[in-house]
């Protein structure tokens, strides 16, 4: 049975096109998918995120556990309120999914996973807190709210109590804190996103997340749906699950290697796996692919190289660019000239680094 948001009276009021998205019925755009990538690259826009899953970890030894369960390190989160982004793996150095945790002071963490693995989520991460000793506490009665843009702290600073204004205007770039809203809501702020743009992500009861959403329009911030967030993420050079990951990668050819640590003693799961696919060398590496000719690169499109053939993982028309990108997963080694198939043509394709775009600004 297709899930629901409790804001999803809210976008169908708005006009918005509904779809499947991962057993949830969602907003794909409310009108024009353009003008809502262009609103987030140049003003503000809000994304209702509140599929995704929460899991509160508490525990005497939840520092412990997390040291096995994630392929980054914990201990990165220096203060209360800070947070990482990481890889949770299988014994193969697959990806069972990629999350943010948050350390919220003393033996409390709090993850955000994808909507799409939450029944494999939530089973992993209990079978192996148990040994822990580690409670497992997902939020559903959370709702989530992305806002993003030039002027989305600006936003949100509006509707934050002003005694916690300061504060929260203060939290650097992956940090969050706890907040009174100014009509007295709770809120959890995450200056955290995933469009390559500044911006929170909001945390509040379900209850109150229909008048926020309201209060935030009426400031001006422009509903945007899932097209435009995936082409905004694409363009920043984000990865999204399923696409450019899954079980049967590693994050070490998926271009997340930097979101590995290989501390000293710390036997995470899955990295036995990850040292000897490293000590074997790398078979395939992830680019950043710009279409030289005409066309729209989509994932599954062969890419021709020197090298053998890769295929296209996320690929998007780029409206901040006015040209197709893609990431794209190749065989190790010289890649040569790249060519891309499409319908049956080869067309020219330039490897570049990515992000494509990084605050707004093309980098290619």
């Amino acid at each position: 049975m297709t899930q629901k948001t409790i804001l999803n009276a809210t976008h169908r009021a708005a006009g918005a096109r509904m779809v499947d998205f991962g057993g949830w019925d969602m907003p794909i755009n409310y009108g024009s998918q353009v003008d809502e990538h262009h609103a987030v690259r140049r003003d503000a826009g809000m994304f209702d995120v509140s599929h995704m899953t929460v899991i509160d970890l508490r525990g005497e030894r939840v520092r412990e556990f997390l040291h096995r369960l994630l392929a980054n390190n914990v201990d990165k989160a220096k203060a209360p309120g800070k947070a990482i982004y990481s890889c949770m793996l299988n014994e193969r150095g697959g990806i069972i999914d990629d999350l943010i945790a948050y350390w919220l002071g003393g033996d409390f963490f709090r993850l955000v996973t994808n909507a799409s693995t939450r029944d494999k989520d939530l089973a992993w991460i209990q079978q192996h807190a148990v040994q822990f000793d580690v409670s497992v506490t997902e939020r559903p009665e959370l709702a989530l709210i992305a806002v993003q843009g030039p002027s989305a702290r600006a936003a949100v600073l509006k509707l934050v109590s002003e005694q916690d204004r300061a504060a929260v205007e203060a939290l650097g770039k992956f940090t969050a804190a706890d907040a009174r809203g100014l009509h007295g809501e709770t809120l959890f702020v995450a200056r955290t996103g995933y469009t390559g743009e500044d911006g929170f992500e909001v945390v509040l009861p379900s209850d109150q997340a229909v008048a926020f959403w309201e209060r935030l329009a009426q400031a001006g911030v422009k509903p945007a749906g899932l097209g435009a967030r995936d082409t905004l993420r694409l363009e920043a050079g984000m990865n999204l699950y399923g696409q450019d990951m899954d079980e049967d990668t590693t994050p070490l050819v998926s271009g997340l290697g930097w979101t590995v640590a290989f501390d000293e003693g710390r036997d995470f799961i899955g990295r036995a796996a990850l040292e000897a696919q490293q000590a074997s060398g790398m078979p395939s590496r992830v680019v950043g692919l710009v279409l030289e000719d005409k066309g729209v690169l989509r994932h599954g499109q062969r890419v021709v190289t020197a090298a053998g053939d890769g295929r296209i993982l996320s690929g998007t028309f780029a409206p901040t660019l006015g040209k197709s990108i893609a990431l794209a997963r190749i065989p190790a080694g010289e890649a040569g000239e790249v060519s891309v198939d499409i319908r049956g043509k080869l067309l020219s394709a330039r490897i570049v680094k990515y992000p494509f775009v990084r605050d707004g600004q093309a980098q290619i």
